[in-house]
C-alpha cells in the first residue's frame, strides 16, 4: 500500500481522528478525549505550521557522497533520528479497533522491523505500561515512559520496565497538566528537581525527560541527572497559549545541547521536518499522531511505509542542503530571512 492509501484506509476507523491528509490540528482541533489539544485548540497548528514556516538554504557545489541518516543513542543504532512518541489509552482516545495490547505490539515491532524505535505510553490502568513494556520484551526494544505519578508508583514501574529489559526509560513529565490524571488517586503532578533527582538515580539507566519548553526546565532537568530532554508541548494537550517547539528549541539547545541528548516533537510531519529540528539543535525527534494513523490503516506495513518515506525525504533534503552525515545538518543550513 502507498502512504496515501494506508491514511485512507485510517480514515472512519479511529474514533475522534479523521485521518486528515494533513495532519495539523485543524480538523480534531479541541477534541479530548481524541487527538486533539486543549483549550482553544491552536497549539498543535502552531506547532505544525512553525516547522512549514523554516526555510532552508539549498547548496549543490561540493561532492556528496552517499547520505548517511544513521543515528545512535546511548549505544544503540538507529536507521533515522526518529522515534514514536508514547501514546497510552488509544482506546479512549483512537476508538475500539485496536486494544492497548495489539496497538503496541504492532508499534513497537513495526518500529524495530523498520529500524527505529518507539516510546511506549503510560495510563490510568496499569494493563496500559504493562502492555508497553510486554511489547518491548516481545520485539526486542522500545522506550518505556512513566507518567509522573508518586514516587513509589514510579519506582514501581521502573522495576517493572528494567524487568522486561528496559534500557532507557522515559518520564512525560508534562503530564501533570493532562486533565483526565488530576484527580487520580494517586495523582499526576509535577515534580521538584530533589524528586525527579530521585527517579534518575533509582532508574540506573538513561533516563529522558519529555515535556521541556524552556531554558530553565532544560537546566533544572539536567539538575536532576537526566542523561536526555524532549522539548515537548504534548502536543498542546496540556497547556493552551503556549509557543510552537521549533520557537524554543534553538535556545534550549544552545544552553543544553552540549551536556545532553535533545529531542524535539510537535507537528513534525516529514523528513524536511526533520533535517530543520536537527539543524535547529536537536539531535532527534519524536513524531506522534501520524504513526497512530500508520498503525490503524495498515499495522506493521503502515510504520514500513511511513518511515521508507520519512528516509527518502531526510536523504533527499541533506543532499540538497550539502550535508552527508547528521552531523553536517547545522544552524547554517537554515535560511535566515
Amino acid at each position: 500500500m502507498t502512504y496515501d492509501e494506508i491514511q485512507a484506509n485510517a480514515r472512519g476507523q479511529m474514533g475522534y481522528c479523521h485521518s486528515c491528509p494533513v495532519c495539523n490540528g485543524l480538523g480534531c482541533k479541541n477534541t479530548i478525549p481524541g487527538p486533539g489539544a486543549k483549550g482553544s485548540g491552536t497549539v498543535f497548528n502552531r506547532n505544525y505550521n512553525a516547522w512549514q514556516e523554516i526555510l532552508l538554504n539549498m547548496d549543490t557545489i561540493g561532492k556528496i557522497g552517499s547520505v548517511d541518516t544513521t543515528f545512535s543513542l546511548f549505544g544503540e543504532a538507529f536507521d533515522l533520528p526518529v522515534f514514536a512518541a508514547p501514546i497510552g489509552a488509544v482506546q479512549t482516545h483512537y476508538g475500539d479497533k485496536l486494544d492497548e495490547k495489539t496497538y503496541d505490539e504492532l508499534m513497537t515491532c513495526g518500529c524495530r522491523s523498520a529500524g527505529i524505535a518507539a516510546f511506549t505510553g503510560d495510563g490510568l490502568k496499569d494493563q496500559v505500561f504493562e502492555a508497553g513494556c510486554d511489547a518491548m520484551a516481545r520485539c526486542g526494544f522500545a522506550i518505556p515512559t512513566i507518567k509522573p505519578w508518586n514516587k513509589e508508583l514510579v519506582f514501581r514501574k521502573i522495576d517493572q520496565a528494567k524487568a522486561k529489559g528496559a534500557k532507557m526509560i522515559a518520564m512525560d513529565i508534562d503530564a501533570s497538566g493532562l486533565p483526565f490524571l488530576k484527580k487520580m488517586n494517586p495523582p499526576s503532578g509535577p515534580k521538584s528537581v530533589e524528586e525527579l533527582r530521585e527517579f534518575t538515580q533509582y532508574a540506573g539507566i538513561p533516563f529522558i525527560v519529555k515535556g521541556v519548553m524552556t531554558v530553565r526546565g532544560a537546566q533544572k532537568a539536567l539538575d536532576a541527572g537526566a542523561s536526555a530532554i524532549v522539548v515537548s508541548n504534548h502536543g498542546g494537550r496540556v497547556l493552551d497559549h503556549t509557543p510552537a517547539t521549533a520557537s524554543v528549541l534553538p535556545e534550549i539547545a544552545e544552553a543544553v545541547g552540549r551536556k545532553m541528548t535533545i529531542f524535539v516533537d510537535g507537528g513534525i510531519r516529514t523528513g524536511m521536518d526533520v533535517l530543520k529540528a536537527l539543524a535547529l539543535g536537536a539531535d532527534a525527534v519524536l513524531i506522534g499522531r501520524p504513526f497512530v494513523n500508520m498503525v490503524y490503516g495498515a499495522g506493521e506495513e503502515g510504520i514500513q511505509v511511513y518511515v521508507n518515506k520519512l528516509k527518502a525525504e531526510l536523504s533527499d533534503t541533506m543532499e540538497m542542503c550539502g550535508c552527508t552525515t547528521l552531523k553536517d545538518i547545522t544552524k547554517d543550513v537554515i535560511y535566515k530571512r
